[in-house]
């Protein structure tokens, strides 16, 4: 038995007062590490040898190349951020959704702030809608491994 079970025992590293905030700076790395990669695996795989001009012309061709591979990377992210967050935290929902979904929405947000000038209705409705889908993909993925 270790000392953690006596009374008047010092608490362990996980149960201090920025545990909560170091779970969740834990899960937003692992977020951000794998959006960022398949983002980059995306961008030099898709956007340059698969996608071309007369691809990229017809909607079918934008959604087959940019939003479903964009709503796979964002799922992966949101996996890989709540599969990383800790348990006493992850049993919290208001916690766990922080954890898994705030470096997908804070990347929607920058991307859009940064493409401002040049977003279509078409682009902003599709990136919105690729959003929703890999958070809730991603979440669902996590949850049903939970359950498993």
């Amino acid at each position: 038995m270790t000392r953690y079970g006596f009374p008047g025992a010092s608490t362990r590293g996980d149960e201090g007062r920025g545990a909560a905030l170091f779970a969740l700076a834990r899960a937003w790395a692992a977020g951000v590490v794998v959006l960022l990669f398949t983002e980059y695996v995306q961008a030099t795989v898709v956007y340059e040898h698969v996608a071309t001009p007369s691809r990229m012309e017809a909607f079918g061709g934008r959604l087959l190349l940019i939003h479903l591979p964009n709503a796979l990377c964002v799922a992966l992210a949101v996996w890989a951020a709540a599969r990383i967050h800790r348990v006493p935290y992850r049993d919290s929902m208001p916690w766990h959704l922080t954890a898994a979904l705030v470096v997908p929405i804070s990347a929607q947000l920058l991307n859009m702030g940064l493409q401002w000038e040049r977003l279509s209705a078409e682009g902003l409705l599709m990136s919105n809608a690729v959003l929703v889908l890999g958070c809730v993909t991603g979440y669902a993925a996590d949850r049903l491994q939970e359950d498993a």
